[in-house]
């Protein structure tokens, strides 16, 4: 119909110089719509079962572990007499721990907040899109963070004991302001024992996520250190001893 090629050359308008071509439109979509990269997953359903499957895991453990350790309830508590050793629960040891170190802003609200920040705002601090969701990302990092916890392992024991024969809270008591001896000067130990690798990293061209991941295995295994040495070498008085050499027969593992 005349109308009809009217419309097809205003359209298709024959003799131009345009480089492309309209060739066909199609009412449908894509295959390729809504596809992700090739090497990612669906968070939702392929997640979603894996965090079930670990958490019915981690139930089974519980009720297994139920069964052969019993946990019966002390008698009522005296308040005219103190419990010697008084500890916290296993999950609270760590802080108890920190504080015979330093003031308890520090131990128990600075520093736990430093580290929930921290954990927060790691995923947006690691912004390289070098093998993502791989533990450790290479060898090199698995190399990091193995040192990385054995320094932690001979260090903070070692400032545990030398803080206990070497008491700066005691030592300047009087000769120094309490936000001094026991805020700042064991604020700069924590700082001075926790960044000194990390400076070494930096100068050996290590890349970000391999400075995130030294600091976040320095956090977790000073965490495991802290916990271990109020549960098992605080004592009577909470003061440092062996497993083996507890006065008054007292047995750390009987509160396990």
């Amino acid at each position: 119909m005349p109308g009809q090629v009217s419309v097809k050359e205003d359209i298709f308008p024959k003799g131009t110089n345009k480089t492309y071509a309209l060739v066909e439109l199609m009412p449908r979509q894509s295959p390729l719509v809504d596809k992700g990269p090739e090497d990612t997953v669906f968070s939702f359903p392929v997640l979603l079962l894996w965090e079930i499957i670990l958490f019915l895991g981690v139930t089974l453990v519980i009720f297994l572990f139920s069964l052969f350790k019993q946990a019966p309830l002390e008698e009522i508590a005296n308040p005219m007499v103190t419990t010697d050793p008084a500890k916290a629960p296993w999950y609270f040891v760590g802080l108890q721990e920190l504080l015979e170190h330093m003031h308890p802003t520090l131990a128990g609200v600075i520093i736990p907040g430093i580290l929930v920040v921290f954990l927060m705002a790691l995923p947006y601090l690691d912004s390289s899109r070098l093998n993502p969701g791989a533990w450790f990302t290479s060898g090199r990092g698995k190399r990091i963070a193995g040192w990385m916890a054995i320094y932690t392992l001979l260090v903070m024991p070692g400032y545990i004991a030398l803080d206990n024969i070497f008491n700066l809270r005691e030592l300047l008591r009087y000769s120094a302001p309490q936000w001094i001896s026991q805020g700042l000067i064991p604020a700069a130990i924590i700082a001075l024992l926790t960044t000194l690798p990390l400076v070494v990293l930096r100068r050996m061209r290590a890349t970000q996520r391999e400075v995130l991941i030294a600091l976040f295995t320095i956090m977790l295994v000073s965490a495991l250190v802290f916990t271990m040495s109020g549960f098992l070498f605080r004592g009577p008085g909470f003061k440092l001893y062996w497993p083996w050499e507890m006065p008054g027969g007292y047995n750390p593992w009987n509160e396990f």
